[in-house]
């Protein structure tokens, strides 16, 4: 690139995406000048309209923040609030929580797999013409998006915004009949999600390795989704209670979400704060031996390993992990039981808890006070976006670096974009309230 070339590549909104933003990009004498991922959606004040409320109602009005990962903001309510009340809902709805959860990791993982990442990958401008040449692969997609809505809709009333969740486990027990059917279907399925481990594997990403921090879940003896602890790639393990410690938000200018930043030494928010990586690879980097062997050698065979250091890796931790939802679900449905008693009786009490719960695209947190009738105090909620957010922007100009800026403007634009959907960012759910400090003289 010439010396004294000036290039400026907006991206004023962005395509297949879940919510509005926008790419402010500027390339001076060769070099990123400035860049700026914007989010510019209003804030919903979800944390604010909370206060005062039922721990019955969190729920119903959390799993309003988001249409496709509605179960996550549910089960990390639902947890925070048993860990104040010191309850205990035992193995059944332990278990039903975690078939529950394998249905929306199904439903969004074959979304964005299918209908948002793989036209950027094949060449194509949208899903619908990735349809026309692989009609098979958008089928198989859209069926097992199917398959994990209808699983959701099973435990959950619903599909969008279930209503089946409550605080103590669930307002209903699926019959024998309905989890037979649901069996046998997800029984029909695990070869198709087998296989599309194979699929997505070969297809052809850039290969761009790039050093981050993953955060995920581990739990000892399961793969992290419902419960666990909070580990990093370079060592941490904590407690969900200690996430304040290590990890804070603050404001970008350029942005009405907020964004976190992971402070090694413990010292959040005033130490020196990086960005880090939540969500499915972030997961397989730090649980792959988590993984049942039957997974985990399906990946093997398509010439998938991990950990990875290629964030272009992401679409495949999604295939796998759809693979072994699909396993985990199968699992779970083939010693299933109906309880008469769904959920166990509740007694409020006043103290601060906790959830934290592998949402498709990440780690989402929780922290709620109740008062002596369980109704909300305070309310702290940060989703995978937010945390992924100075990741994304930090990914964006190593990628583009490496992709190479004399490129011409549409090259630039599509590569920018390509990095930007490979997180799956779920922008509506990364925009909350900031807190306002206003002097006046």
């Amino acid at each position: 690139m010439d010396e004294k070339r000036e290039i400026r590549v907006d991206v004023p909104v962005l395509a297949r995406v879940e919510g509005e933003g926008a790419l402010d990009l500027l390339i001076r004498d060769g070099e990123i000048s400035e860049l700026r991922l914007r989010i510019f959606e209003p804030p919903r004040f979800f944390e604010k309209f909370l206060e005062g409320r039922s721990y019955t109602e969190v729920p119903d009005i959390v799993a309003r923040i988001c249409g496709i990962c509605p179960v996550a903001y549910q089960m990390s309510s639902v947890h925070a609030f048993e860990s104040i009340f010191d309850a205990d809902p035992g193995p059944w709805v332990r278990e039903m929580r975690r078939l529950l959860y394998c249905g929306e990791w199904i439903e969004s993982h074959s979304l964005h797999i299918h209908l948002l990442a793989l036209p950027d990958f094949l060449g194509y401008p949208d899903a619908p013409s990735v349809a026309r040449d692989h009609p098979a692969a958008v089928q198989r997609g859209l069926a097992l998006q199917g398959l994990g809505n209808d699983l959701i809709r099973m435990l959950g009333g619903r599909s969008v915004h279930p209503v089946g969740v409550k605080v103590g486990g669930f307002w209903h027990a699926p019959s024998s009949g309905q989890a037979a059917a649901m069996l046998e279907r997800l029984r029909a399925a695990l070869p198709e999600a087998a296989e599309l481990v194979h699929f997505v594997a070969g297809v052809t990403v850039p290969d761009d390795p790039q050093e981050f921090v993953s955060v995920a879940l581990r739990h000892p003896d399961e793969y992290g989704m419902n419960e666990g602890g909070l580990v990093t790639s370079d060592g941490l393990e904590i407690g969900i209670n200690e996430y304040e410690k290590y990890f804070a938000e603050s404001h970008a200018p350029h942005s009405t979400a907020l964004h976190s930043h992971y402070f090694p030494a413990g010292d959040a928010p005033h130490g020196a704060g990086r960005p880090y990586l939540v969500g499915p690879l972030a997961r397989l980097n730090l649980n792959v031996d988590r993984l049942p062997a039957g997974v985990r050698e399906n990946a093997e065979a398509a010439g998938l390993r991990f950990p990875s250091a290629n964030m272009f890796h992401s679409m495949a931790a999604r295939a796998v992990e759809t693979h072994y939802a699909i396993v985990e679900a199968i699992r779970i449905l083939e010693s299933y039981a109906p309880s008469e008693s769904p959920a166990v009786t509740i007694s409020p009490r006043p103290g601060v808890g906790f959830g934290c719960t592998e949402a498709p695209r990440g780690i989402l947190w929780h922290r709620y006070e109740a008062d002596h009738e369980g109704r909300v105090v305070t309310a702290r909620i940060v989703p995978p976006t937010s945390q992924n957010q100075p990741r994304i922007e930090e990914d964006l100009r190593r990628s583009l670096d490496a992709f190479g800026l004399d490129h011409d403007e549409e090259a630039l634009r599509l590569r920018a974009e390509t990095v930007i959907r490979n997180y799956d960012p779920c922008i509506s759910c990364a925009t909350h309230f900031l807190r306002l400090q206003l002097q006046r003289d």
